[in-house]
């Protein structure tokens, strides 16, 4: 039966996707000796370790949002689902590397983009666990088919750098916000009455006017 070990080697930008995505290398190893894996139909949790890491005051501030006031976030700050991804692993006998690819959204709504964007600098704790179908035979034998244990999981730390050139490579100098339906239809409505050309000036309008109501 197979015994398979994971590893990330280095994770990178795929700069051609239709949708932004980081590409993780990960190897893997069958350290069963005399077997051929025909393929593994790998699916992976990636999971957010935000308590393994130490936060800058400005990043305190910049978390706000999602984990509250750092006075509590010894009941805040806990590990969450970035993902769940899956990807097909060709045949190979004793090892070989293949990329995982992870999409990823710059919406404002996911609370993993929010924590990707309150880091400034350093790394992303990551725990990554394993499930899924390895297809295999041993020395010529028939076809065997085995499930891999949800115990199979490797720990990564992911330099932010690689989601913010992401991102700057997907979305250069602009940010992506989602608005419910009445609230769009509301600021298209303040928009087309002004006649202001862009939705950056739109906004920048509201602000001067609620600036200007508060001074008031």
């Amino acid at each position: 039966m197979p015994d398979l070990r994971f590893a990330f080697e280095k994770v990178e930008v795929e700069p051609f996707a239709v949708t932004p995505q980081l590409s993780f290398v990960l190897r893997l190893d069958n350290l069963t000796p005399d077997e051929v894996i025909h393929t593994v139909a790998l699916r992976a949790q990636v999971q957010l370790e935000t308590t393994r890491r130490v936060y800058a005051p400005q990043e305190q501030g910049g978390l706000r949002d999602l984990f509250g006031e750092p006075e509590r976030w010894g009941q805040t700050l806990k590990t969450f689902l970035w993902t769940h991804v899956s990807t097909i692993v060709p045949a190979f006998s004793a090892g070989t590397v293949v990329k995982m690819p992870v999409p990823c959204t710059f919406d404002f709504n996911v609370a993993a983009t929010k924590y990707f964007a309150g880091l400034e600098d350093g790394e992303v704790p990551l725990c990554v666990q394993f499930s899924g179908t390895v297809f295999y035979s041993q020395a010529g034998g028939p076809l065997q088919v085995t499930p891999i244990p949800w115990d199979k999981e490797v720990r990564f730390r992911m330099p932010i750098k690689f989601w913010r050139d992401l991102m700057d490579a997907y979305y250069p100098g602009t940010a992506w916000l989602c608005l419910e339906r009445d609230a769009f239809d509301q600021l298209y409505q303040y928009k087309m009455e002004r006649g202001i050309p862009t939705w950056e000036q739109a906004l920048e309008s509201l602000f001067r006017a609620a600036q200007e109501e508060v001074k008031s």
